[in-house]
């Protein structure tokens, strides 16, 4: 037998796999709806291009659940797209990046590594220790920081005052205390009181 190349021994590299031929009757040996079924939405052509968590035309369940409040307000800070951030610098690093009275600007701490842009807000806090005397200037600061700072003999510096937020009153404490306190004078004299009567003397025997 030659190993020439002719037409009596071409051949495919892999064995081919025949195609499933669907449709053809009951002697496809695909059944005679060609594995779909009867009826129904899946028996029906385009049936697999439902998008994903399609229920069929009911209603689906991301619109049957309850939906949180807040996330499209304002005042639902720090969630949802009026987001805010800043970013966090610890009075430890301050200890060992800077040198006893330096000035900590933002461009400072950019300098020493510790915030990566000048746009975005500082805020400093108040973890690890300082002993070192710094004037550290910042968008806000933590109440733990400040006193950390000021403990040093340091000065805060801030580029944006703090927003005072006011607290939010229940309505059942706020009825609990507009209700005025009632209390017993023990002097009042009660009225329609009957006044003791006066003790009378046995009667003598006639």
């Amino acid at each position: 037998m030659s190993d020439e190349l002719n037409l009596s021994n071409l051949k495919p590299a892999q064995a081919r796999k025949d195609r499933k031929r669907i449709g053809r009757g009951l002697g496809s040996g695909k059944g005679r709806y060609s594995g779909r079924g009867i009826k129904g939405q899946k028996s029906r052509t385009g049936s697999n291009k439902m998008p994903a968590g399609f229920e069929g035309g009911q209603m689906p369940i991301d619109m049957r659940v309850g939906k949180l409040r807040g996330n499209t307000s304002a005042d639902a800070m720090p969630i949802g797209p009026f987001r805010t951030y800043n970013q966090p610098v610890n009075v430890g690093d301050l200890e060992q990046r800077f040198e006893a009275g330096a000035e900590v600007t933002l461009e400072a701490l950019k300098a020493a590594g510790l915030v990566r842009k000048l746009s975005v807000d500082v805020k400093v806090l108040g973890g690890g220790d300082l002993t070192k005397k710094l004037s550290v200037t910042g968008h806000s600061f933590s109440k733990s920081a400040v006193e950390k700072i000021e403990a040093a003999g340091g000065t805060v510096v801030r580029l944006r005052e703090p927003i005072e937020r006011k607290k939010k009153r229940h309505k059942a404490s706020a009825a609990v205390a507009e209700v005025p306190e009632v209390t017993a004078d023990p002097e009042a004299e009660v009225e329609g009181e009957p006044e003791e009567a006066e003790a009378e003397s046995p009667e003598s025997g006639s």
